[in-house]
C-alpha cells in the first residue's frame, strides 16, 4: 500500500511537470501549426534565469519573473524569426527551430558554464508535507502539483471565459474573419508563441531545481516532450494532460519494479540458468527508459492522431 501510494504520487508529480512543458508545445501547434524543436531550450532558460534571479533576489520573484523574460524572448524569436520563416512552409519552421535550440545551448554555455549549477530547492519548500507508513512526501512535490493545477485552470479560464482567449480561439479557425473584425492576428500569434515559451520557462522554474540544472537538460526532456504531445493528440490539451500522467506514472512505476522475465520465472520455481546473457533478464526498471517511446509506437500504429488528436501534424 505504502508503495503504491507514493509511487502514484510521484508519477501524478511528475506527469503534471510533463504537462507544464507539453501544454505550452500544443498551444503553440493548435495555433501556428509550429512544432517548436527549441521548446526544451525555453525550459531550460527558464531553469537558468530562475537560478539568477534566485542568487540575487529570491525564489518567488524568480518564479514570476523567469517566465516573463522567457515569453519575451519567445514572442522576439516570433516576430523577428518565425513570422518571416512561416511563408516556406512547415520544413523551414522545423530547421530554424532545430537550429536555435543548438544556438541556446552554447549561449547558456557561454554565460553559466558547462557544469551543473547550485539551483536549490528554497528553505521554505525544502522537508517533508506529511509522513505516512514512515516514508515522507516532500513539500516540493506537492509545491509542483499546485503550480500546475493552477496553470491548467489559468489556461482553461483563459481560453474560455476571456476575450483574449476567444479571439486566440476565433483565430485558429476563421483568422481571416476575425483580423476583418478588427484584430491584429500575427499579434494573437506572437501573444500565443510568448506564452507557450513562458509556460516551458515555468516549468523550468519548477523542474530545475527538482531535478538538475545544466546544459543538457533541454535534450533530456525534448523527446518525451514531443512523445507527451503525440500520444496525447497534436493539437490537444485534454490529450496532452492524459498522456503526461500516464507517462509520468508508466515510467514512475517502471523505475521501481526490478523485476525480469528471468526473476518471475525462478520465483516460480523454474531454472533461469540456461537463459544468462539472454534479454528476457532485462528488468523493468532498466527499460523504464524506452517504455514512453514504446507506448508512442503503439499510439501510432493503432491510433496515430493520438488519444484526443483532431489535427494531423
Amino acid at each position: 500500500m505504502e508503495f503504491v501510494l507514493f509511487t502514484l504520487m510521484n508519477g501524478v508529480s511528475y506527469g503534471l511537470l510533463l504537462f507544464m512543458l507539453s501544454s505550452g508545445l500544443t498551444l503553440i501547434f493548435s495555433m501556428m501549426g509550429v512544432l517548436n524543436f527549441a521548446h526544451a531550450s525555453f525550459y531550460m532558460l527558464g531553469a537558468y534565469f530562475a537560478y539568477s534571479i534566485s542568487l540575487t533576489l529570491n525564489f518567488w520573484v524568480a518564479l514570476v519573473g523567469a517566465p516573463l523574460i522567457v515569453a519575451c524572448i519567445g514572442a522576439a524569436v516570433e516576430r523577428h524569426g518565425l513570422r518571416h520563416i512561416h511563408k516556406y512552409g512547415h520544413a523551414a519552421e522545423l530547421l530554424f527551430t532545430f537550429g536555435l535550440s543548438y544556438i541556446v545551448v552554447e549561449l547558456v554555455q557561454v554565460t553559466w558554464g558547462r557544469a551543473t549549477v547550485r539551483y536549490s530547492i528554497p528553505a521554505e519548500l525544502d522537508g517533508p508535507l506529511f509522513t505516512l507508513f514512515g516514508t515522507s512526501f516532500p513539500i516540493y512535490r506537492g509545491f509542483m502539483m499546485l503550480v500546475a493545477i493552477f496553470m491548467m485552470l489559468s489556461i482553461y479560464l483563459t481560453l474560455t471565459r476571456t476575450r483574449i482567449g476567444l479571439v486566440i480561439q476565433a483565430a485558429l479557425t476563421h483568422p481571416s474573419m476575425v483580423e476583418a473584425l478588427g484584430h491584429n492576428v500575427p499579434r494573437v500569434f506572437t501573444l500565443v508563441f510568448a506564452g507557450g515559451c513562458g509556460l516551458a520557462a515555468l516549468a523550468g522554474v519548477i523542474g530545475g531545481n527538482a531535478f538538475v540544472t545544466e546544459p543538457g537538460m533541454a535534450a533530456t526532456v525534448g523527446s518525451i516532450i514531443f512523445v507527451v504531445v503525440v500520444v496525447g493528440g497534436l493539437g490537444s490539451l485534454a490529450g496532452a494532460l492524459i498522456a503526461s500522467l500516464l507517462i509520468g506514472m508508466i515510467q514512475t512505476f517502471a523505475v521501481s519494479l526490478d523485476y525480469s522475465v528471468v526473476s518471475v520465472l525462478a520465483s516460480l520455481g523454474f531454472d533461469g540458468t540456461a537463459l544468462r546473457g539472454s534479454v528476457l533478464r532485462i528488468t523493468i526498471a532498466q527499460m523504464a527508459p524506452m517504455l514512453p517511446y514504446i507506448l508512442l509506437v503503439l499510439v501510432l500504429i493503432f491510433r496515430p492522431k493520438g488519444l484526443m488528436g483532431t489535427r494531423e501534424g
